[in-house]
């Protein structure tokens, strides 16, 4: 049975008003083998999740959850809101890894990345969200349940538990962060 692992000091569902950005000036890769700095993402509202393609469960539903919110952004993906799928298994997921899930998943969605790179630079994108992977001694991985709303700015907006959050919610709370700013 696989362990769900969640990481201390997340407050899931909660709003915060946190005063530094947690995009980091990592640079990883997306799906496409392209190069993609976190911070250059600023500058209209993402909604990121923590995934692997390997996974056996919770982040197919999750990835099923964020394609369920990309529907219901309709033309708003892209061009107003990015969606962000960053692996928790850079040793296993490379690009092709990466790009096979998301057609896979039905998640080949343009606005939507899904980001790799070496272990060190994932774990430094990790730590910007203040989480960090749990990978075992057989080089298995964690879950992590978290998904986050950040702002325009690259401040964190809100967290949510992946497992009970609904799409429509996030939606909404994206709308709103839209409507302000």
């Amino acid at each position: 049975m696989s362990s769900l692992f969640t990481v201390a000091g997340c407050h899931n569902g909660s709003t915060t008003d946190s005063a530094a950005s947690v995009l980091t000036n990592t640079k990883l890769v997306d799906q496409n083998g392209d190069t993609v700095e976190l911070a250059s993402l600023k500058g209209k509202p993402l909604v990121v999740d923590f995934i692997y393609t390997s996974c056996p469960g919770p982040c197919l539903m999750e990835t099923a959850k964020f394609a369920n919110v990309a529907l219901r952004l309709g033309n708003d993906l892209g061009s107003k809101v990015t969606l962000v799928s960053i692996t928790v298994d850079p040793e296993h997921d490379g690009p092709k890894q990466l790009l096979d899930y998301s057609h896979q998943q039905g998640a080949d969605e343009k606005g939507w990345y899904f980001l790799t790179g070496v272990p060190a630079d994932v774990d430094k994108a990790l730590a910007g969200f203040k989480l960090a992977r749990q990978v075992q001694p057989d080089g298995s991985v964690g879950h992590m349940v978290d998904m986050m709303l950040v702002g325009p700015d690259g401040r964190l907006v809100r967290e949510y538990n992946g497992e009970v959050v609904k799409a429509q919610d996030i939606v909404d709370d994206v709308k709103k962060t839209l409507s302000n700013g």
